[in-house]
């Protein structure tokens, strides 16, 4: 293999592995995209990337200035790593309700933590650091719920490697949090096959899987509607907070996959369209690892108690 030049050039290319001993149809395959393999863990490494790119080209992002971001933790985390890399200043506003590890990750790549009110959320976050925007126009607002680049990332990446390593797949499935991997990576694929199938999957109204959010509940992210996403998306699946921790579990215990809650619930979309269809190849979204997690004991509580767990810690 030949050497990369510095680990930016190590993100993307990630690997797929068969999963489909998870799957309750014999008839479908199921495959798992894991993007805790970028250097930074998570598939937001490639958005963090792509948006400080294209800041660059586009002269919104100047040497010395100061990176502004809400986060509820994986795509922070890439981004602090990649400014500090570049010499930038970086400001990420994050709940107070998020693991540890995120916390203490921010801070190894020399971010500066701006807490939020937990009860709020991943968009209580977003609000502050809008007026934090609104205030100080010398920050770079990188805004990654309403950031071209951040689909751009998947229309470029995530969708060609998939099709080039299984051009037989039938069903795209990802989490819908800032819809970016769902719209870009289904954009690609649908113009290369119009018959695959792209699935959302989404909470419950009302219900937390953080990292993850149901459309109806008040905020759209900007990049669904620039892409058209209600054209993309074929239909959305609900899934429970329980589910997707008891799929995040199997994906451990009967697969060695270390992955975290939001893939669990990406799994459980997967395994419940498997089971509506007589046949097919199904590609679903590993977005991190489970390390980040382990505070939280989503992997060794008893499962009422991870579950309870789930409505007050940000997971994702």
């Amino acid at each position: 293999m030949v050497p990369f030049e510095n680990v930016l050039d190590m993100i993307g290319n990630t690997p797929m592995v068969d999963v489909s001993t998870l799957s309750p149809n014999p008839n479908v395959r199921i495959y798992a995209k894991l993007e805790g393999q970028n250097p930074f863990g998570s598939v937001k490494d490639r958005i963090a990337k792509n948006m400080i790119e294209h800041a660059e080209k586009d002269g919104r992002l100047l040497p010395g200035q100061t990176i502004l971001e809400p986060s509820s933790g994986n795509t922070g985390i890439a981004l602090a790593a990649i400014a500090q890399m570049k010499g930038y200043p970086i400001k990420i506003l994050m709940p107070e309700s998020v693991s540890i590890e995120r916390r203490q990750m921010l801070e190894v790549f020399g971010a500066e933590l701006i807490l939020t009110p937990g009860p709020e959320g991943s968009n209580g976050a977003v609000r502050r650091a809008q007026e934090m925007a609104a205030a100080h126009p010398e920050y770079c607002f990188l805004y990654q719920y309403g950031n071209d680049a951040n689909p751009l990332a998947h229309y470029e990446g995530t969708g060609p490697e998939i099709f080039r390593d299984l051009p037989e797949i039938t069903h795209f499935v990802a989490g819908l949090g800032t819809s970016g991997t769902l719209m870009g990576t289904g954009r690609y694929l649908k113009e290369q096959n119009p018959d695959i199938k792209v699935i959302a999957i989404e909470p419950p109204l009302g219900e937390r899987v953080e990292g993850l959010r149901n459309l109806e509940d008040g905020y759209i992210p900007p990049v669904f509607e620039q892409w058209h996403g209600f054209e993309i998306l074929d239909r959305k699946r609900v899934v429970r907070p329980r589910e997707s921790l008891e799929w995040m579990r199997r994906l451990v215990s009967e697969c060695g996959i270390f992955a975290g809650i939001s893939a669990g619930a990406a799994m459980a979309g997967a395994a419940k369209v498997a089971d509506q269809i007589d046949e097919g190849v199904i590609v679903f979204v590993v977005s991190d690892n489970g390390w980040k997690y382990l505070s939280t004991g989503a992997y060794t509580d008893d499962l009422d108690e991870a579950e309870a767990k789930a409505e007050s810690i940000i997971y994702f």
